[in-house]
């Protein structure tokens, strides 16, 4: 936040001295005004200040300042003459022909002067704020297509209460031509705010300024705020989208890890058959079969054969099956396998044939096809999400709504540092980590996470953080960012295990010297480290003192909680086994500001709505629901026609 906050701060000075240059070099820049643009730190504020400056294109008001109309404009505006028929024929010309004609040309640059007043903008501004409604209305010619988006066909509601999910929804239709969109304040409140500031008499030169008025609020102002308006919340809806995709994806590359296991995976299939590999502890590829349990084939008996075989070749310890197509069918095959001991898990699969078909993917696997490569996926995600999840573009993942519709650099960027901080909470074995998941280590990148492959591929693993100084062009700024989220499990000093930062070595040192004790024991006895006095080091920084305590506590700890079995309700298959007041078990697969999807095994999440996750109010689903958390939901409706099941935790 603090570097897009600095980044806007930057755009607008750059903003303000590009303006301040330009009123400079039209001399129209009074004391006053330089003043009022250094105090402005609101952009659209800044821009109202330049605006009656800015070169203009071809405007009513241009065209009647040429034919000479702008003196007649000013003595209407003082609104001190009662006769302004006497005063228009004085500015009649070859090109202004009648008393109307001057009139109408005087109004329009009154219109636009009041357009221009920066006050009033504000003023109308906060009404747009506080007034202003969003309405939708489907296009007739467009209403049997626009089907999917019947709940706005015809919605209205206050601008400022609309949420994020539902302007994105509506926006959407209109971008497809199907909905027209709307944003209006009430004209008459409007009026009032423009009437105090520009009328000051009731005679004939105010009644031509009310006139004025109320053109230059409905062909200029009105149009413009309105715009303006709905850029606003298409930016604040998009970086609430943006945020809602970043908070999914961090529960999804924190969700639980098995941990190093032997895992048979399996990418599910029909007529193509299942795609079995066998993975080790560290995920790598041992064996890879072809099974057909399902029709067309269905190869039950042989199929089972293979998959206990496999698990006494390769001792197995778990079993890794895809959530796509055949998903739960493979899982209640497996289940069936009489001797199969090993506990069965259905792990998500978007995304695993976007990294099957990656560079990375080939250069992993040079000699086997993309159905090998997208069950290593599939079984690695199992053991350890986050290290297999960093080698797909974060948009490829399935847990946003939106995506195609925000701004994608804005996208990009967000994800990039979701990922970024998830790995670095975590923490980054030196020793086993790919480049993927070493690049977003703080201060690395992909080119110095390749160059620390290649090192250790040539020099062996590493014993110490120190060791990275020899990688070439890891500088010292690198070295101080990375090391401390980065793990040597196995080396001689205990630290080097930990989150405590090498530069901190010396002072857990001076601790461990004080209690008379190695660091070895700080890290291991609770007595022990009870009997440190945090003051006495102040001089390190408290917060690094504090720091350091948590980290001697449970060094290298996993943040991530451990991952359990989870079986979905064996009778329900498909759509046409639900019934309106069932009880099942399901996971949340998707959060959004509405609601939460969840994944109830019948190939289509349902939507358990914000109103329908406690008997209490519930603001945000995010607050008290995670992605892969277990419920049992009660089915409140189904609409096969239009795709949906409507999902409650309540009681009834």
């Amino acid at each position: 936040r603090i570097e897009e906050q600095l980044e806007k701060l930057k755009q607008l000075e750059k903003r303000r001295q590009t303006i301040l240059t330009a009123l400079e070099r039209k001399e129209v820049l009074s004391p006053e005004l330089r003043q009022r643009i250094l105090r402005c730190f609101d952009e659209r504020e800044l821009e109202d200040l330049y605006q009656p400056y800015k070169s203009k294109r071809r405007t009513r008001a241009q065209t009647a300042r040429d034919r000479g109309l702008e003196g007649l404009a000013r003595e209407v505006y003082a609104q001190s003459s009662t006769q302004v028929d006497r005063l228009a024929k004085e500015y009649l010309s070859t090109e202004v022909h009648g008393v109307e004609e001057a009139l109408a040309g005087a109004r329009d640059i009154i219109a636009e002067w009041i357009s221009e007043d920066p006050d009033l903008r504000g003023q109308l501004r906060e009404l747009y704020g506080k007034k202003a409604t969003i309405s939708s209305t489907v296009k007739k010619s467009k209403k049997k297509e626009a089907d999917k988006y019947r709940d706005y066909f015809s919605w209205s509601e206050p601008l400022a209460r609309c949420p994020a999910h539902r302007f994105m929804a509506m926006r959407r239709g209109a971008d497809e031509g199907l909905l027209q969109l709307k944003i209006e304040v009430p004209e008459e409140a409007a009026l009032t705010h423009i009437f105090a500031k520009h009328l000051r008499s009731r005679g004939e030169s105010a009644e031509e300024v009310r006139k004025a008025a109320e053109d230059s609020f409905r062909r200029l102002i009105d149009p413009s705020l309105s715009n303006e308006f709905f850029t606003r919340t298409k930016e604040a809806a998009e970086e609430k989208s943006i945020e809602v995709f970043a908070e999914n994806l961090r529960q999804l590359l924190l969700a639980p890890p098995l941990g190093p296991k032997r895992v048979l995976a399996v990418d599910p299939g029909y007529r193509s058959g299942c795609k079995v590999v066998c993975l080790d502890e560290r995920g790598s590829l041992l064996e890879h079969r072809v099974i057909f349990p399902h029709p067309p084939a269905e190869q039950k008996a042989e199929a089972a054969r293979v998959v206990i075989e496999l698990q006494r070749k390769h001792g197995l310890e778990a079993v890794a099956v895809g959530d796509g197509t055949a998903g739960r069918e493979t899982e209640e095959f497996l289940r069936e396998i009489e001797g199969l001991k090993a506990p069965i898990f259905l792990v998500n699969e978007d995304g695993a044939s976007v990294y099957s078909a990656s560079k990375l993917a080939r250069r992993e696997f040079p000699d086997h096809d993309v159905t090998v490569r997208g069950a290593v996926s599939i079984g690695r995600r199992l053991t350890d999400p986050l290290s297999e999840l960093v080698k797909i573009d974060p948009k490829s993942i399935g847990v946003g709504q939106y995506q195609h519709d925000v701004d994608q650099k804005k996208l990009k960027k967000r994800l990039q540092r979701t990922v970024e901080s998830c790995v670095n909470l975590v923490g980054v074995n030196l020793n086993t980590a790919g480049a993927s998941l070493l690049s977003y280590v703080s201060g690395l990148g992909p080119n110095l996470a390749e160059r620390i492959v290649e090192f250790r591929a040539r020099k062996g693993s590493f014993t110490s953080r120190q060791q990275l100084r020899e990688v070439s062009g890891l500088g010292a700024k690198a070295f101080q960012q990375a090391a401390g989220f980065l793990r040597i499990p196995s080396a001689d000093q205990p630290l080097e295990a930990s989150a405590v930062h090498p530069e901190s070595y010396p002072l857990v040192e001076r601790i461990a010297q004080d209690m008379d004790c190695r660091v070895a024991d700080l890290m291991d006895s609770p007595e022990i480290r009870k009997r440190i006095d945090p003051a006495k080091y102040r001089d390190a920084g408290e917060a690094t003192v504090a720091d350091i305590l948590l980290e001697l506590e449970k060094p290298g700890r996993d943040p991530r909680p451990t991952r359990e079995e989870f079986r979905f309700a064996e009778d329900v298959h498909g759509v046409e086994d639900l019934r309106e007041g069932m009880w099942l078990p399901g996971r949340v697969s998707n959060l959004t500001r509405f609601g939460a999807f969840v994944d109830i095994g019948v190939k289509q999440d349902g939507l358990l709505h914000v109103s329908e996750i406690s008997e209490s109010y519930v603001r945000d689903p995010a607050e008290v629901l995670k992605i892969g958390e277990r419920l049992e939901v009660r089915i409140l409706q189904v609409e096969p026609e239009r795709g949906r099941i409507s999902l409650s935790l309540k009681r009834g």
